[in-house]
């Protein structure tokens, strides 16, 4: 909770965090952007509503179905300079031949079979990634339907990779660690029935991010922020930002937001910014941010 206190340098408004016993002040410079003194809260267990309107489930479920990123093109010179260049036996997707390989193996096999060419292609290693979900009292109503929606559709498009889910508002809830594999149902479902509440804290859920990939090597690892960045709780997150290995920021624009902030952290974070303002814009911004 935070009481208005003492105005503030250059005659901005300060809010106080008040129980829990945090500690802290805040400059407020305008309708956007705060930041107080308080720190985040991992919450060990979020309290759910009962019950969720079936026809909000419904239609969250729907556009998770019809929400898909668009796959890679077939050309396998068209992914070249992500992964790891290696030599490996022939098997339709590559055309770079590695010669001495093949005429070590020719010597053993003068009539060769297709698998006893080898060439050379990359390997995409296995990446790790952190969503960090806004859910906090900005995102109401059909903001975070739709956010619940594009988790819900991203969940089976990282099949091959780690996934971890973070929701956020004043404080966080870590709803899939890394090492754990979502079940897109229940994650889906398990995010409509957290209400909406409190402040945003963009910087907390960037530093729990940070603990989750600290063992991943950063060439791997990644973050995704579905946020409206209208950041009013905690410290900066550009600093966090600036910590991370790669932050990719989709920006909810469907009602308030802060485009500066956002752009910021996408820079910081050495990764890309997209907008969304409808559920329909978010499969071209994932496939954007995915496509690298």
């Amino acid at each position: 909770m935070f009481e208005p206190a003492a105005a503030g340098s250059g005659g901005g408004v300060v809010l106080q965090a008040a129980g829990r016993g945090r500690p802290g002040t805040a400059d407020l410079p305008g309708a956007a952007f705060a930041q107080t003194g308080e720190r985040g809260e991992l919450i060990p267990q979020v309290e759910l509503d009962a019950d969720v309107d079936p026809a909000t489930l419904e239609r969250a479920r729907q556009i998770a179905s019809r929400l898909a990123l668009r796959r890679p093109p077939s050309d396998p010179l068209a992914r070249r300079g992500s992964g790891v260049l290696a030599s490996m036996r022939y098997a339709g997707n590559s055309d770079d031949i590695d010669l001495d390989a093949t005429i070590d193996l020719l010597v053993e096999h003068p009539v060769p079979d297709e698998d006893d060419i080898v060439v050379r292609d990359r390997l995409r290693s296995k990446r790790s990634v952190v969503l960090a979900v806004d859910v906090s009292g900005s995102m109401r109503g059909e903001r975070i339907r739709t956010a619940a929606a594009t988790v819900g559709a991203l969940v089976p498009e990282l099949t091959g990779d780690d996934l971890a889910v973070i929701v956020f508002w004043s404080d966080a809830a870590i709803l899939s660690p890394l090492g754990r594999a979502p079940e897109p149902e229940r994650l889906l479902d398990t995010l409509l029935r957290i209400p909406a509440r409190g402040l945003t804290n963009v910087a907390f859920p960037l530093e729990l991010a940070q603990r989750q990939l600290a063992r991943v090597p950063a060439r791997d690892a990644r973050v995704l922020l579905l946020s409206d960045c209208v950041h009013n709780a905690g410290p900066d997150p550009r600093a966090a930002a600036a910590r991370l290995p790669r932050l990719d920021v989709l920006l909810d624009t469907s009602g308030e937001h802060d485009e500066p902030l956002a752009r910021d952290l996408a820079r910081l974070g050495h990764g890309r910014l997209a907008e969304a303002r409808t559920h329909r814009d978010v499969a071209g911004a994932l496939t954007t941010f995915f496509s690298r």
